[in-house]
């Protein structure tokens, strides 16, 4: 399941006086994801976190309908892994490494608080995209955003000691940085990151329609080997305008079908996680479950074919002989002897 942490409501503000003396990261009803002194760097740091607040310093605090504070987020993740439930968690969607200096630092800091909750949570993953292209050569902008993408990823190696991953997504729009060329190639480059195959954003960008399985296959080869084996991907119906993506949409209402996909994911062995970004969330996912069953179905009796029934000896019968009406005489039956058995075996089909 992908949390969604789409909006962000921070307060920073000076310790109170009856929390001096306790726990940044376990103070009751508050959801601290930075702590430090007054001239502290801000950036979240885990050594911070988990030391006593004091007089005069200052505290980062969110408000998110899923947690009020860090004893929640650990609530949630005993009861995922109870569940069985792997979890990874979406940073907020509008980001923007180059407008101002502030739209820059806030970009950075979301980011980084959503990977505070996706630890907290014990989600494998923070998803997030990159945002637009500077005003300048797209090249320039591209190294840039690769730059910030490696500090963001050796933070997050540090504060979550390599339990949570950075995941950048593709963008269906020419303008937002996420080619399919552009994720793979910073995959290669930054260690730690993960490319997330979202193909609704990869089939407005390209045009493409994903329905056959000699376009498809290359482009899940290409990110199932960039990802080291361990595929994220993300499906939905979409709408497509222009140069890049409308919308997304219910699969049945979109351009794009899912039946392709499930049938090649299920021909072979990845290790796939398929998250539904539809506008009907949960509906559409037990769809695409249910139409994968289906593929596996077929798969299993193409390759266990049910072996043929065996054919029923055939019983020698004997017409009756008289005129109609009578019945054949009764036969004695056979002597029995004392030391006989009867076995009874099932047959096999």
């Amino acid at each position: 399941m992908e949390v969604q942490f789409i909006k962000v409501n921070p307060l920073t503000r000076v310790v109170l006086d009856e929390e001096v003396g306790q726990v940044a990261r376990n103070l009751p009803l508050q959801l601290v994801v930075e702590a430090g002194g007054a001239g502290a760097k801000s950036v979240p740091l885990r050594d911070s976190l988990e030391a006593v607040v004091k007089r005069r310093d200052m505290l980062t605090t969110l408000s998110w309908s899923l947690a009020k504070d860090v004893s929640d987020l650990a609530q949630t993740k005993a009861l995922a892994r109870a569940l069985d439930v792997d979890l990874t968690l979406h940073a907020p969607y509008y980001v923007d490494f180059f407008g101002s200096q502030e739209a820059r630092e806030r970009s950075l800091r979301q980011i980084q608080w959503a990977s505070v909750l996706a630890d907290g949570l014990g989600a494998r993953l923070t998803v997030t995209h990159l945002g637009f292209y500077g005003g300048g050569d797209r090249a320039d902008s591209v190294q840039e955003l690769t730059e910030i993408a490696r500090e963001l990823s050796e933070w997050l190696k540090v504060f979550s000691k390599g339990t949570v991953r950075l995941a950048i997504e593709p963008s269906g729009h020419p303008d937002v940085f996420g080619s399919r060329e552009e994720i793979l190639e910073l995959a290669h480059q930054v260690k730690g990151v993960v490319p997330v195959l979202n193909l609704p954003h990869i089939a407005a960008r390209e045009r493409i329609a994903l329905d056959k399985e000699e376009v498809l296959a290359p482009l899940v080869e290409e990110f199932v080997k960039a990802s080291g084996g361990d595929l994220y991907a993300n499906f939905s119906g979409a709408e497509f305008y222009g140069p890049g993506e409308f919308r997304l949409t219910p699969i049945k209402r979109g351009h794009l079908k899912f039946d392709p996909i499930a049938e090649l994911l299920a021909e072979r062995d990845y290790d796939v996680t398929v998250i539904s970004s539809s506008p009907l969330l949960e509906h559409d996912a037990m769809y695409m479950k249910l139409l994968y069953e289906r593929a596996l179905s077929r798969r299993w009796t193409k390759r266990h074919p049910p072996t043929p029934p065996t054919p029923a000896k055939a019983v020698a019968t004997s017409k009756l002989a008289g005129k109609p009406g009578k019945s054949a005489p009764k036969k004695a039956a056979p002597p029995t002897k004392k030391s006989g058995r009867v076995r009874v075996r099932a047959g096999r089909r």
